[in-house]
């Protein structure tokens, strides 16, 4: 299972969100650039960044975004407000590893099924659920889709991976049950990053041993310091170790 060390920006500083809260973010007073690259120092094979302006429709951070893919060491998933098919070729053109689309799958599923194919191994789908539904548009407006029909939806896209946030677990910062994130692993023909549910390296163990679970973002408990990030690796790269019989 791998590890993606997960950043989210805002006015160029790194934050991290209060219950989903876009107006009551939690700054870090860290290098963006120089952040990314400790996390490739560490071993890390990819990184998660969300940028929170593109999703509120500004490019403020589009300069430090093109900074952080040319100089981060290893590839980089990107997130946030990615509403167009010229987004997503221009992001694509700068060297994203993999663009993640949400929102515009609900508005023009068609297109985003086009795109996939396009760019095979770089687009990926993001299912964000809250109370049983599909949200959309930086979590503010539930869609009417339930997450197993949004990604039955989408059955046959040859998506590089399905990004499911449990915003309950997420938003309330307590110990994910993964009831929704296996159940969702279960029946979706493609690989599933778990996103919003690791606190611990207890939580990544669990995750590991759940089928079709490929990765896990890990962001807020990295800054946080709750968690390490050679740990993380660690423990996502041993858990399926095999274990010694008794003799």
């Amino acid at each position: 299972m791998r590890i993606y060390p997960t950043m989210e920006l805002q006015n160029g500083r790194c934050v991290t969100l209060d219950k989903g809260r876009l107006d009551e973010a939690m700054i870090w007073h860290v290098n963006p650039a120089e952040t990314a690259r400790s996390w490739a120092d560490a071993g890390a094979e990819w990184m998660h960044l969300t940028d929170f302006d593109a999703i509120e429709g500004r490019d403020t951070n589009s300069e430090l975004v093109e900074e952080i893919i040319r100089s981060a060491e290893i590839p980089v998933q990107l997130a946030g407000g990615m509403r167009s098919r010229e987004q997503v070729e221009h992001w694509i053109d700068k060297g994203a590893g993999r663009i993640v689309i949400g929102t515009m799958a609900a508005w023009d599923p068609n297109l985003v099924k086009e795109l996939a194919k396009l760019y095979p191994d770089q687009i990926v789908l993001a299912v964000d659920v809250w109370q049983g539904s599909v949200m959309t548009d930086g979590w503010r407006s539930q869609s009417a889709f339930t997450p197993e029909a949004f990604i039955e939806a989408f059955s046959e896209t040859p998506f590089a991976a399905i990004l499911v946030t449990d915003i309950d677990s997420d938003m309330e910062d307590v110990e994910a049950q993964l009831g929704l994130i296996s159940g969702l692993a279960e029946t979706s023909r493609t690989p599933i990053i778990a996103s919003g549910v690791v606190r611990t390296t207890d939580d990544i163990s669990r995750l590991a041993y759940i089928p079709n679970i490929s990765g896990a973002l890990v962001g807020r408990a990295l800054f946080r310091k709750t968690l390490e990030l050679s740990d993380a690796l660690n423990v996502a790269s041993t858990a399926h170790e095999p274990v010694a019989a008794f003799q």
